[in-house]
């Protein structure tokens, strides 16, 4: 954690306080509460204003480390066999009106995701505003019960996120939320889909198996993934799990998905 934090830099409280300041005026607020989330975030410092609104802080220092990130994802996607697709950014603010962008086209296809409120500069930093959901879970603090409950549900998720052209690029168990009834994606990175649309989907599809292998166990993960994907495209996914693996958010059997993916693909084949 302590690594994260000083990778992650902090916000000096007089910027912060002049951002918090910004936000007051422009919806007209005299006075805000404000919440500083312990988020495990290595790209944004994360506050709650006045409980309704989601406000990410994006430092030059997010932008740097992001785009060191991308170019270690992009040199993984190479070992897996196919081109880089993961897009960088110049500027915090970029990173901020990405992310606006990802989440009102994810709700425009119906996919729950927080309502998307704006990006903006605040001197150099990139700001964005969502809106906040209250009481959730993300997805690995439910039972295992309804872990599986949900599984298909995550995957059909993906499924329409994918049949868009879309595809969210760092699919986590964290970033799944789980709201009452409803399912929740959120913090969707940039990928290339002209580069490589088929590669973004599968290495999305190799994450969200990933993450769901330590919760209900390889077997009940891929026969959820096969509910909405061909054996091709599960096959496609197993070339990534080895790059997924090395991810330090990512802990999971990669040889119990990819036994079992084998095994699917066998058995749909006969």
């Amino acid at each position: 954690m302590e690594l994260r934090r000083l990778v992650r830099g902090t916000v000096d409280w007089p910027d912060l306080e002049r951002v918090v300041r910004e936000l007051a005026a422009r919806y007209d607020r005299e006075e805000v509460r404000v919440e500083f989330l312990d988020a495990d975030n290595w790209l944004s410092t994360p506050l709650v204003l006045d409980d309704d609104l989601f406000v990410k802080v994006i430092t030059p220092q997010n932008t740097l480390v992001h785009a060191l990130f991308t170019t270690g994802r992009n040199l993984g996607a190479f070992s897996a066999g196919t081109e880089g697709f993961f897009q960088r950014f110049d500027s915090p603010y970029e990173m901020a009106q990405h992310e606006l962008e990802a989440t009102r086209r994810m709700r425009e296809l119906g996919v729950n995701a927080p309502e998307p409120v704006e990006a903006l500069e605040v001197g150099e930093f990139g700001v964005l505003v969502l809106e906040y959901l209250p009481e959730f879970r993300t997805l690995d603090e439910l039972d295992r019960e309804r872990e599986a409950a949900l599984a298909p549900e995550l995957f059909g998720t993906l499924r329409t996120l994918h049949d868009a052209g879309l595809a969210h690029g760092d699919l986590r168990a964290e970033n799944v939320l789980i709201r009452g009834d409803d399912l929740y994606f959120i913090d969707a990175t940039s990928v290339d889909q002209e580069a490589g649309r088929e590669s973004a989907t599968a290495y999305d599809l190799a994450s969200a198996m990933a993450a769901l292998e330590p919760l209900i166990g390889a077997p009940q993960t891929v026969a959820a993934a096969s509910e909405w994907y061909e054996s091709e495209e599960l096959l496609a996914a197993q070339r990534f799990f080895d790059f997924v693996a090395i991810r330090p958010d990512h802990e999971f059997d990669a040889a119990a998905l990819k036994g079992e993916v084998e095994k699917r693909a066998s058995g749909i084949e006969q």
